[in-house]
């Protein structure tokens, strides 16, 4: 079975928001710091006792793929759909020029892989790639030089995963969600790769 990669406007974002996003937490990355910091910062990869599910799509609050046009200006986004047998399987979405996305810290040779997400039957399939390599693409095309993406301390899959498509771990904020009790225990790490 084939999977097709094709890229949809913002009317299709019900469709996108159909690939669960979910994953099981059974490890993070712990962060380290050695003499208060000052002698560095390492990740240690742990265990989670007892394992957990971690879904950032949140339809109580409205965090859902089908709202980020309410929330943003998204005609210098990017929405790529991955299908098999027409079902969609795999979706990503970069985000570029946006007043208001902090993340690009108002660079316009910058993007941001904003989302991306495999459905749990087709994940280590290739179709991740296959989408980051589109994001990847379409950010080049624009003149970008790196791409951005945030994840977390929890989604130690999405970090081997960054590193494998050639990403480097640039930034480890240890407080970035310190005002949100639900994930104030996690970690933000943002990867860079050069376009």
């Amino acid at each position: 079975m084939t999977i097709a990669v094709r890229e949809i406007g913002p009317e299709e974002l019900d469709r996108y928001g159909q690939v669960s996003i979910a994953f099981d937490v059974r490890e993070m990355l712990e962060v380290e710091g050695r003499d208060g910091g000052l002698g560095g910062l390492s990740l240690r990869l742990r265990p989670v006792e007892p394992p957990y599910r971690k879904d950032y799509d949140d339809p109580a609050t409205g965090e859902l793929p089908s709202a980020w046009p309410r929330q943003f200006d998204v005609r210098n986004w990017a929405f790529f759909l991955a299908e098999r047998d027409g079902q969609p399987v795999g979706a990503a979405a970069v985000a570029f020029d946006t007043p208001g996305v902090h993340m690009l810290a108002g660079r316009r040779d910058l993007a941001v892989l904003w989302d991306i997400r495999v459905s749990p039957d087709c994940r280590r399939e290739g179709v991740g790639r296959m989408l980051f390599r589109r994001a990847g693409e379409w950010a080049r095309a624009r003149g970008c030089a790196q791409l951005k993406i945030e994840t977390q301390n929890i989604n130690v899959a999405a970090c081997r995963f960054y590193r494998a498509q050639g990403c480097h771990l640039g930034e480890i904020n240890r407080y970035a969600y310190w005002l949100h009790p639900p994930v104030a225990h996690e970690v933000m790490l943002v990867w860079y790769l050069a376009l």
